[in-house]
């Protein structure tokens, strides 16, 4: 068996590169067995997967392993205590959709990857259809998104570009557009008509949507709080939105 112990091996120099957003046009990182285990069983391709010797056992099946020392695979992900397992893998690449049918989510600008990739989870778990993300939201593939979403980006078509352009086709396939606000002229989320056929669109966390968003919707929601709170986390408010959608359906 021959173990990598150098961190200046070329393949791991080269490797540690996607660690930067600049370099993942192809492909991504992910570290640990869940992750692993996710994008394994939902047909991901892996271009290199580096595993501590001691764990090597676990992968004696699959191709494209290398064995590397503790010290080494540590210089492959940003976590303090790495589970001894790193993978590369190739981008999912997703299919335009030929037909619309909701629920959708929709995030313009969402910042902090956590937020994006828990967001995302959470879209997994209420049953969403697909999610769209602006380009000026968090990378998808920042280590912190993909600890969040938890192997999620594996189980639903996510799509990033223009926010606008998905909405113009979103609005073109009949798909109600709900806008989360703060106007005066919103309505309390409890307060939607029951609809199958929607799109939820949730806004960057300082500023919210645009205006130009605003403009595009049919419905205006918000979140009534009866504490002091001045807001809540987009994260929170958007599981809280997208399950009392979902359930509304199913009244």
């Amino acid at each position: 068996m021959i173990i990598i112990t150098s961190k200046a091996n070329n393949l791991i120099k080269k490797t540690k590169k996607l660690l930067q957003k600049k370099y993942r046009k192809h492909s991504y990182l992910i570290e640990g067995w869940h992750l692993f285990e996710e994008a394994r069983q939902n047909g991901a391709v892996f271009e290199h997967i580096f595993v501590i010797e001691e764990l090597a056992e676990r992968l004696s099946n699959q191709e494209h392993v290398t064995v590397v020392t503790p010290e080494v695979l540590k210089e492959l992900t940003e976590s303090p205590t790495p589970q001894g397992i790193v993978a590369e893998v190739h981008h999912n690449v997703f299919a335009e959709p030929k037909e619309f049918l909701g629920p959708y989510l929709v995030l313009e600008d969402i910042q902090d990857p956590g937020n994006l990739g828990t967001i995302i989870r959470t879209a997994d778990a209420a049953g969403f259809r697909a999610v769209f993300v602006s380009d000026k939201s968090a990378d998808i593939y920042n280590q912190k998104t993909l600890r969040s979403m938890q192997g999620s980006h594996f189980h639903l078509p996510i799509y990033r570009g223009g926010v606008m352009a998905f909405v113009a086709d979103l609005k073109s396939a009949g798909i109600q557009l709900i806008v989360t606000t703060l106007s005066s002229q919103s309505v309390d989320y409890r307060e939607i008509p029951e609809t199958k056929n929607f799109a939820l669109v949730m806004g960057n966390e300082g500023q919210g949507v645009s205006e130009e968003m605003v403009e595009q919707a049919d419905i205006l929601a918000h979140i009534s709080m009866s504490g002091q709170a001045e807001s809540l986390n987009v994260a929170v408010a958007a599981g809280i939105m997208m399950f009392s959608l979902i359930q509304g359906q199913s009244c």
